[in-house]
């Protein structure tokens, strides 16, 4: 317990210097010195660099897959289950869009074995996201015209554009940004307006 605020330390400081300076811009002294911590004390918690800016998306994917299974698992019929998912996943980026934002900048520059590993966690996400198309598929409740996999993709697409436009300060809120793309998915699948 005593340790855990080092470890939250060192991501925050590090989220906010990779924010301000950029990832390659950023030094691991610079982290330290931030957090108040030693390198050796960075270097317990983190292997790398490289390994800072994973668990920095890391920690949003966790929590978001958590979501995304007790929603996909929960009550409900198939588009309403499909509607607070993708409603859920834009607000969640939203709320954590400094973290997004700096790593889907900066992914590129990690190690190869660092990338081929988030691709397979964001690939898992979208996997159990793609369940819930093909699930309205299947029972006739969606459209099959387009393949559950290129829906999901699209959609993808605009979420992981978010930072680049979306401000807090900005007429809409994360809550409304993300039943707007509910609504735009729901409509894109012919399953209409659904009320929650």
């Amino acid at each position: 317990m005593k340790e855990e605020p080092v470890r939250q330390r060192l991501l925050a400081e590090a989220t906010r210097l990779f924010a301000e300076r950029g990832f390659e811009s950023t030094s691991v002294q610079e982290i330290v010195v931030a957090a108040g911590v030693t390198k050796g004390a960075m270097y317990h918690y983190f292997d790398s660099k490289d390994d800072l800016l994973h668990e920095i998306y890391g920690r949003v994917l966790r929590m978001q897959m958590e979501r995304l299974t007790r929603i996909a698992d929960g009550p409900g019929d198939v588009r309403q289950r499909l509607y607070r998912a993708a409603a859920d996943v834009v607000e969640t980026t939203v709320a954590n869009l400094d973290d997004s934002k700096i790593f889907f900048r900066s992914m590129h520059l990690l190690a190869p074995e660092t990338q081929k590993s988030v691709r397979a966690e964001r690939r898992r996400y979208h996997e159990r996201f793609r369940g819930l198309v093909a699930e309205g598929q299947r029972e006739g409740v969606f459209s099959d015209r387009v393949p559950a996999e290129l829906v999901v993709d699209y959609f993808f697409g605009s979420v992981h554009h978010l930072g680049s436009w979306f401000h807090v300060a900005g007429p809409l809120t994360g809550a409304q940004v993300g039943r707007h793309f509910a609504d735009l998915l729901l409509t894109s699948l012919g399953a209409g307006h659904v009320d929650e």
